[in-house]
């Protein structure tokens, strides 16, 4: 691997004190997955990152970002800073000064990250593409993206997320992007908000770290549109709108979902473009335009970009297909759909349109597992009531709800589709695999805390135990 920091430079960036010479090739700031050759950087959370130098050096890690001397460590190795973020940060912004890099930030209420990936499909193979791994979009993700640029990097594709006002305008002011996103403004983190033109607010501060000439991107079909449009105005060079409405700059004309595919028809500012998804999902076409809108906006070209696209496919917990063979004696497999890394009312709702548009074979059934989504606030009973009316339903055999907030959803459902209530996602795992028939295609979503992934993962043993006695019966 190539030279990311040599201690010389990751000093000087940093104002930091070095005692010899070393070179990293990456960073980390967990030392359990600490790589050979990585920068660890010992931050404080739960637990002071201090007490894990000595073991990430002895994994490989070639040094340590850290504000003193730990003991038994010796300084030959060592990055000493006053704080150890205030040095990451620092890091980070030497990262994004010394690149050429076209820059896009993308933030949004939902589908930020499958944006981002998208966009590192559209841009790859087109450049040298940089983008942040998984979902690093908070205080200390984005300077480590920023940290681990290359410097030859072509693209960047920074994701920027937020739990409380404030926290989007500096890490974007961070980044220092070329083009800005916002994916769209959606009830999310409401706790914290209360409202949602104040989510708005705070989604269209991504702008403000636009560079001189920089291009806003901005979802015009929303009723907080106004608040993006303002804002991109102030901020931007050029304002890009898109959506499905009439009259915006990039607008979705046509969209099919299959039950293997996503194709839809753009109007890309007067030019038509047709783009095929390799996963059914009216979001993921959704995304899928405005990652070629940004594509576009970065330089690139959009008729590779949506050619590339063709090639995207959702990565774990974000709308993967499987079969799970649960007994091989039965015949029971099921087609099992894990969306379980987070929710709110607007995936939620393109969860169950994706369920929906499912083709079970035989007389398999659409079956959905529902977990609570959090951060929603005084609102947040009513929002999982409302789920009840939601059209897709009307195509979905039986509901599954897991939480004490999901309780208001059972109780809304119609008797005919009104399945299981588990207040623990650990109840619903234990329970599950009694209901279900062969065929069945099933739906597991909900927002990361109440670790709806643990009925993906009891699943997946079942498969894997159920793969395992066949082959030991043979």
């Amino acid at each position: 691997m190539s030279v990311l920091w040599t201690a010389a430079e990751a000093a000087e960036a940093t104002g930091g004190r070095v005692a010899s010479d070393w070179a990293v090739t990456g960073i980390s700031i967990d030392s359990r997955s600490v790589g050979e050759g990585d920068l660890f950087v010992a931050l404080s959370a739960a637990r002071d990152g201090h007490d894990f130098v000595a073991d990430a050096l002895a994994k490989g890690a070639a040094a340590a970002l850290v504000s003193r001397i730990p003991d038994g460590v010796a300084p030959d190795r060592l990055l000493l800073v006053g704080d150890v973020m205030e040095g990451l940060r620092a890091l980070g912004a030497a990262g994004r000064a010394r690149t050429a890099a076209t820059v896009i930030a993308v933030t949004g209420s939902v589908g930020k990250t499958t944006v981002k990936e998208m966009l590192r499909t559209a841009l790859g193979a087109q450049g040298r593409t940089h983008a942040a791994e998984a979902s690093f979009n908070n205080h200390w993700g984005v300077p480590i993206t920023l940290a681990r640029m290359p410097a030859d990097a072509e693209y960047a594709v920074i994701e920027i997320g937020m739990n409380a006002p404030g926290e989007i305008a500096p890490l974007s002011k961070l980044a220092r992007p070329h083009v800005a996103v916002v994916t769209t403004v959606a009830p999310a983190h409401l706790e914290a908000f209360g409202v949602i033109e104040g989510i708005a607010v705070e989604k269209a501060s991504i702008y403000e770290g636009l560079e001189p000439g920089g291009v806003a991107l901005a979802h015009g079909d929303l009723d907080t549109s106004g608040i993006l449009f303002d804002k991109a105005r102030s901020c931007a060079a050029r304002l890009i709108t898109f959506g499905e409405d009439a009259g915006l700059d990039v607008r979705v004309t046509d969209l099919r979902i299959s039950d293997e595919a996503t194709v839809l028809k753009i109007d890309d500012q007067g030019t038509e473009r047709l783009l095929k998804l390799g996963a059914p999902g009216r979001h993921y076409g959704m995304n899928a335009m405005i990652a070629l809108a940004a594509a576009e906006a970065a330089g690139a070209d959009p008729t590779r970009a949506a050619l590339s696209l063709a090639s995207w496919h959702p990565f774990e917990g974000r709308g993967t297909r499987e079969t799970v063979v649960l007994s091989q004696t039965d015949g029971l497999s099921v087609q099992m759909i894990d969306d379980a890394f987070n929710a709110n009312p607007a995936s939620m709702a393109a969860a169950l349109e994706v369920l929906a548009a499912a083709a079970p074979d035989g007389r398999g059934r659409r079956i959905a597992v529902l977990g609570d989504m959090l951060e929603l606030g005084p609102t947040a009973p009513g929002l999982h009531a409302a789920i009840a009316g939601h059209p897709a339903l009307a195509r979905i055999d039986q509901v599954h709800t897991v939480g004490p907030l999901m309780q208001n959803l059972h109780a809304a459902l119609p008797a005919a589709i009104r399945g299981l209530h588990c207040e623990t996602a650990d109840e619903m795992a234990q329970t599950l695999a009694r209901h279900l028939k062969p065929d069945d295609v099933l739906l597991i979503k909900g927002s990361k805390g109440i670790k709806v992934s643990r009925v993906v993962d009891a699943l997946r043993k079942l498969g894997q135990a159920a793969v395992y006695h066949k082959r030991g019966s043979r």
